[in-house]
């Protein structure tokens, strides 16, 4: 199965359209390390001992550290509860890919991390469920929970003039009053459950977001109320940012993975393997914004490349993100290095 990924020194690349000049380079820089290896997939199925490898040379190449204590003791305490956010509405193939997430645990475990202080988590159970993850966490003895069954904290909310139309399980469902449907509420999860995040994303289209990455994942897994932006385009661009930027959220990640095994071009929520490119990739960086901007670049290439229509993505929201110092949205501020 042949594989490509990003241009960079002695790589090779199907994403011809990305440019990056170090001469023209800003001093201030988002770091992206790439990792590659054609044998991760066969049939578009991930090759566990080869993901492991590639997670073992990411978080060593990214952190500068030959040992996974080491490595993760410069990122988290032995005392953090460490969340590891996955996005799973698109089952086991299509969204984050369960083999990554177990390196991720195992190398956790590795450096000393106890399992109980590792919650895989995403939005919904049932996805969770049908993507495997609650067979992973029986198999290393880690919890895997949905952030909508554990409530929504009163005090930690993201407020706008955008009213929703609230649904079950929302916070405020049910209540009678001005203002109901303008916060959108953190879950319990994330706000007296965990200590730092992990950001585990696939590379999948997003009609709106361009991309269910870094940004949109952590925001519609944290809230509730999250309906009133997802359809909307021009919402998004405002809100998404601004819920990333809580300081319960965004402060709270210490590293983001991009899961570029595959990289799908069109389908969003459902796992469509034939509008997909096997990339055999994995992104790190501590920048969502450089990530999601760079997979929404590859995924408009693949999408090219298959002689699909052209979808103009809504990087507006990557520019307000860039603005509130979330992270890089320009090319030129963007630097990629090849994992070791």
């Amino acid at each position: 199965m042949i594989c490509a990924g990003l241009t960079m020194p002695g790589m090779g690349s199907a994403a011809a359209a990305l440019s990056f000049s170090t001469a023209t380079m800003a001093e201030k820089h988002a770091r992206v390390l790439v990792v590659q290896d054609p044998a991760a997939m066969q049939a578009f199925k991930p090759k566990p001992e080869v993901v492991e490898t590639m997670v073992r040379r990411g978080l060593f190449g990214w952190t500068g550290k030959t040992n996974y204590s080491d490595a993760w003791s410069s990122l988290i305490s032995m005392r953090d509860i460490v969340g590891i956010k996955v996005y799973c509405a698109q089952g086991a193939l299509g969204g984050t890919r369960p083999e990554v997430v177990a390196a991720v645990v195992k190398s956790l475990l590795a450096a000393g991390l106890p399992p109980e202080q590792i919650i895989i988590w995403d939005k919904d159970r049932t996805d969770l469920s049908q993507a495997g993850y609650m067979a992973l966490g029986q198999r290393f003895g880690v919890r895997v929970k949905a952030s909508q069954d554990t409530g929504y904290d009163d005090t930690t909310f993201y407020e706008s003039s955008f009213l929703g139309r609230l649904v079950y399980g929302d916070h405020e469902f049910g209540r009678k009053g001005e203002g109901m449907g303008r916060k959108s509420f953190v879950s319990n999860l994330v706000t007296k459950e965990m200590t730092k995040i992990i950001s585990v994303t696939p590379m999948s289209n997003h009609y709106r977001a361009g991309v269910t990455g870094n940004l949109y994942s952590l925001a519609q897994g944290s809230v509730d109320n999250f309906l009133r932006f997802e359809h909307y385009p021009d919402r998004m661009v405002e809100s998404l940012p601004e819920i990333i930027a809580l300081p319960i959220l965004g402060d709270r990640v210490v590293l983001n993975i991009v899961d570029g095994l595959i990289c799908q071009y069109e389908g969003e929520q459902m796992g469509l393997l034939h509008y997909a490119f096997p990339l055999c990739e994995l992104r790190f960086s501590i920048d969502p914004v450089a990530l999601d901007v760079l997979s929404i670049k590859e995924i408009q290439h693949q999408r090219h490349v298959a002689g699909h229509p052209e979808m103009p993505a809504n990087l507006d929201l990557y520019k307000v993100a860039s603005w509130l110092e979330i992270g890089f949205y320009d090319s030129y501020q963007i630097r990629l290095e090849s994992a070791p």
